[in-house]
């Protein structure tokens, strides 16, 4: 009964190591071209990348540095639809 405090904090501190590897490892692998997202919720496209700074095109001609540490993942390549349905009314 009073190993199992101790179990559950051992598994919590493991699980903890993987996440941080896995996080360390996307960040180290990062490279110009990448469509990612920040920590933030900003989209983007890398344009430059250092071992500190990553610059980012939000929008054509708009570019923003930030901590390469804020890129929190991998803009999934299938996003929401830009287009829009054809509201127009039709002629009677």
């Amino acid at each position: 009964m009073l190993a199992l405090p101790l179990l559950l904090l051992a598994f919590l501190m493991f699980s903890q190591r993987k996440r941080g590897r896995q996080i360390q490892d996307f960040q180290a692998s990062l490279s110009v071209g990448d469509k990612v997202v920040l920590t933030s919720g900003l989209y983007g496209t890398i344009t430059a990348l250092d071992d500190v700074v990553a610059t980012l095109e939000v929008a054509p001609g708009v570019q923003v540095r930030a901590d390469r540490r804020a890129v929190g993942l991998s803009q999934p390549e299938s996003g929401p639809s830009t287009t829009t349905p054809d509201t127009t009314p039709e002629a009677s």
